[in-house]
């Protein structure tokens, strides 16, 4: 993790300008092709869900810009940002999960197996202060229906700066699977080009 020199930074006068905004936020919805990946995960036996998740915390961590974070009153950059999720439970609740990124996806599904079933065997929101780092990013899924916007519950506190990602049920047309996918970031540490290369990257990712 780095401190950033909001004086020497490019980004200066981007960050005071959408930071004096009550709504600080920027995000936009589009659809990736995960014929490829939706295919590879069956084949091998992995969940969809697990497979696609790993895919975006590697494209996630390939861009600078959704790996910087208000900290108190510095802007900082972190390493590594690891993955936080809605994980479903069959009662019809949801609690948070959090797994530590590994580039392997072995070692990465197997943490988030342990926490699916942390969840599982838990109620409520399965919150704890030690675990809500910055240094992470939230996901959640729609897994019932596609979808073409969506609307997140938000703090308006311009410090607030973990980016936010969204996926859908995909859509069949033209025999090729398509996922929708929201992405939302501050964007006094992000513009909407750092949004398209996440989504860029997690295109190629599901694409390998």
């Amino acid at each position: 993790m780095k401190i950033v020199d909001i004086e020497s930074w490019n980004r200066k006068e981007h960050f005071e300008f959408f930071s004096g905004m009550a709504s600080p936020y920027l995000g936009f919805t589009t659809e990736v092709d995960c014929t490829k990946a939706y295919e590879t995960a069956k084949e091998k036996g992995y969940s969809f869900f697990a497979y696609y998740y790993h895919k975006s915390m590697v494209a996630v961590n390939t861009v600078e810009e959704l790996k910087l974070r208000i900290v108190d009153e510095d802007v900082v950059q972190f390493d590594t940002v690891h993955a936080g999720s809605t994980i479903g439970r069959p009662d019809g609740t949801f609690g948070f999960s959090f797994t530590h990124f590994s580039e392997d996806f072995e070692i990465f599904n197997a943490a988030l197996q342990e926490e699916i079933k942390g969840v599982h065997q838990s109620s409520g929101l399965r919150l704890s202060n030690d675990r809500l780092g910055k240094d992470h990013i939230r996901h959640t899924t729609i897994p019932w229906n596609s979808f073409s916007a969506i609307l997140h519950p938000t703090d308006f506190n311009t410090t607030e700066s973990v980016p936010k990602i969204a996926f859908g049920r995909f859509s069949i047309r033209d025999g090729k699977k398509y996922m929708p996918v929201s992405i939302e970031a501050h964007h006094g540490l992000a513009d909407g080009i750092h949004l398209a290369k996440y989504v860029e990257e997690f295109q190629r990712q599901l694409d390998l």
